[in-house]
């Protein structure tokens, strides 16, 4: 067992972190004692990492714990970057001060793009999520990962490629899943059985490589290759504008009558860069605080 101190550049609210990871049921978060379970996978072996804040968020403070020392340095260094301690937040919240967006920024300040914690169920969360309102497409996701995952220390982990690849359409069918998004959650882990596609080797490459390359597997188009840019890389400029969050986020915003069009969403964006990501992120924080009031 080890531990370690890791003190981080404020602005940095675990907290509003915590309760967005909250809405995700796989999520394994103590509010009380500020913490979060993570599973992850260091040099291909699974182990369970434990995070809690101890600080504020002017001054961010963390405690982290795991079990091998020896994968300790890696455990350490794929955190500072699941949850966006490598830069600091400062300058993007400084960004947003002169825009449209400054009051969205002020309320959820210190708010991170928090990655999620492996490639692979990153793409696979992104299929299943397809064209799904939020709450089911997280009942499917937990279904998925508690029949054909497994857990370590509370934690769940996603089923490996190699699990998927082998699972029949009927059986995807059974928890609910529709025969397509079956055959492409299985269709996309046996690429990468086959050595088709390397998702650990993904962050070597552009963006836009990365959409040429993922959009050729069945079954993921552009809102999905965009998703795992944000959540899966961190690449900070991305704005899913076919996202239907976005668009609900930006008409109640602006006070629209009905959704804004793509062009609309241009120009409303064109300020925000570079970095549109997080723009992205505190627009779907705008109406996620809205859907927890009610």
């Amino acid at each position: 067992m080890w531990t370690e101190k890791v003190e981080v550049q404020g602005p940095y609210n675990f907290d509003l972190v915590l309760e967005r990871l909250s809405l995700d049921p796989l999520q394994v978060v103590d509010f009380m004692n500020r913490t979060v379970k993570v599973p992850l996978y260091i040099e291909k072996v699974p182990t369970v990492i434990h995070v809690q804040a101890i600080g504020d968020t002017e001054d961010p403070v963390f405690v982290i714990k795991g079990q091998s020392e020896e994968n300790k340095p890696k455990a350490l260094q794929r955190l500072k970057k699941v949850f966006h301690w490598h830069e600091p937040l400062a300058a993007v919240s400084q960004h947003f001060q002169e825009s449209d967006l400054r009051d969205i920024f002020e309320e959820h300040r210190g708010t991170a793009i928090v990655l999620d914690f492996d490639y692979y169920s990153c793409i696979v969360k992104c299929i299943i999520h397809q064209q799904l309102n939020l709450a089911f497409a997280h009942t499917l996701t937990e279904r998925f990962v508690k029949t054909f995952g497994y857990q370590i220390d509370g934690a769940w982990f996603y089923p490996t490629p190699e699990t998927t690849a082998q699972l029949q359409v009927e059986q995807l069918r059974a928890i609910q899943f529709s025969g397509r998004k079956a055959e492409y959650v299985i269709g996309l882990s046996q690429q990468i059985v086959h050595g088709h596609l390397g998702v650990d080797e993904l962050d070597k490459l552009s963006d836009q490589e990365i959409m040429d390359t993922l959009i050729k597997i069945r079954g993921i188009g552009r809102w999905t290759a965009e998703n795992f840019l944000l959540f899966g890389l961190g690449r900070p400029n991305l704005f899913p504008k076919a996202d239907i969050g976005i668009q609900n986020a930006l008409k109640q915003l602006y006070g629209l009558p009905q959704k804004p069009t793509q062009e609309e969403m241009e120009t409303y964006s064109l300020k925000w860069a570079p970095y549109l990501s997080y723009a992205s992120l505190y627009l779907w924080r705008s109406i996620e605080k809205r859907s927890e009031k009610k």
